[in-house]
């Protein structure tokens, strides 16, 4: 079988930056959130989710924080995601959820990476490629409890047990599952799954499948209490934001900044943007930043967003488009060609201090949190602040 080759798009580096649309990411805020996901996790293992690019912060040097501060390992979506950490240089365990290789099972082992596996042909070629390299893999058993998305049905659990006992060159090192509502405001449907994940693990024990530990929590299942299991999977929680209410102080890990590129005069009723979908109800100063959709700033935040400037807000002028925005700046006092922009974070300025967050750009664009950390391009270069 040929070897498969994992290759990665490049991001933008600091050193290639042009434009001043850039990421500011402190290292320092995810050490913080680290400690208060510990607090939380009361003695659990900790591995941090570092899928789609570190929630678009940057995996590589978020995993290389972490590492340095203890931390129990990471978990992450895709095979190629878990090369580049190693090739990074992280050395901690890292897990691979997704759980979709391809004929990629020597790149899996050759990496030691961890495989989540759930299917009964999985397990036999994980198998056979553990044999061929002469290695014991270690892995994740994914049960369904209600996700309904990956993971073994009930009905499937003898046969993949069956598989596994066959298995010798496997260890499976943790049973784990996927909570579909840990952030909704009940419970209800949390701790059906953990239910159910209770009455699985009974079955696998008396199958003579041994396990080591278990794992379900994410961010909002562990800050809700859920059940201690061994093991905690947070992500979002270690960039600063809760998915839940009520939980810790956590510090939000980045900041997206921009300048004032240029500024003009409309005249009442004079239009501006695509579609002229602004238009001037007053003499009106608009200001284009050199930001747009291609950046990840949602084109459904047009004629609804804000921005800082001078710690002010300044509302979105009509349609955003791929690399630009325009800002009514009519009411910033003193607004510049050069001016510093704020399109997420905080910002201290001659007019005062603001701070724009993910959860309200969320609620503006009709989406969740997630979404508008991970949606920021590669093209947009992150500035790391180190502790």
């Amino acid at each position: 079988m040929p070897a498969v080759r994992v290759s990665r798009p490049r991001r933008a580096a600091p050193a290639d930056a042009v434009r001043p649309t850039r990421a500011e990411v402190n290292l320092e805020a995810v050490r913080k959130n680290l400690h208060a996901v510990r607090k939380a996790a009361a003695g659990q293992r900790v591995l941090g989710v570092l899928k789609a690019d570190g929630y678009g912060h940057g995996a590589p040097a978020i995993a290389r924080t972490l590492e340095r501060a203890g931390i129990d390992g990471f978990a992450v979506a895709l095979l190629e995601e878990g090369v580049e950490l190693r090739d990074a240089g992280i050395k901690a365990p890292i897990l691979v959820m997704g759980g979709l290789y391809g004929d990629a099972f020597e790149a899996v082992l050759g990496h030691d990476l961890i495989p989540v596996v759930y299917d009964r042909g999985h397990i036999e070629a994980l198998a056979r490629a553990a044999r061929h390299a002469g290695v014991r893999a270690r892995v994740h058993l994914k049960l369904d409890t209600g996700m309904a998305r990956l993971g073994v049905r009930d009905g499937e659990l003898p046969g993949v047990l069956d598989a596994l006992r066959a298995a010798p060159e496997l260890e499976v090192e943790a049973l784990m599952t996927h909570l579909a509502c840990a952030d909704a405001p009940s419970r209800e449907s949390m701790d059906e799954q953990l239910a159910r994940f209770e009455r699985a693990t009974t079955r696998v024990r008396e199958a003579g499948v041994q396990f080591a530990t278990r794992h379900a929590a994410n961010s909002a299942a562990l800050l809700r209490g859920a059940p201690t299991l061994g093991v905690v999977r947070p992500g979002l929680a270690l960039f600063g934001l809760s998915p839940v209410d009520g939980g810790p102080a956590l510090s939000p890990v980045m900041r997206v900044r921009s300048e004032i590129a240029c500024l003009r005069g409309l005249a009442a009723g004079e239009s501006a943007g695509y579609g002229s979908t602004f238009t001037a109800r007053r003499p009106t100063v608009l200001a284009t930043v050199p930001v747009g959709y291609a950046d990840g700033l949602s084109r459904s935040l047009s004629n609804r967003g804000e921005m800082l400037v001078r710690g002010r807000r300044a509302p979105i002028a009509g349609t955003v488009s791929m690399d630009m925005v325009m800002l009514d700046v009519t009411d910033i006092a003193g607004a510049r060609v050069r001016d510093e922009v704020v399109v997420l974070g905080a910002q201290q300025g001659p007019l005062g201090r603001d701070e724009i967050r993910a959860t309200e750009l969320a609620e503006l664009a009709g989406t969740i949190p997630w979404e508008i950390l991970t949606s920021i391009s590669r093209r947009v270069p992150r500035f790391y602040r180190e502790p």
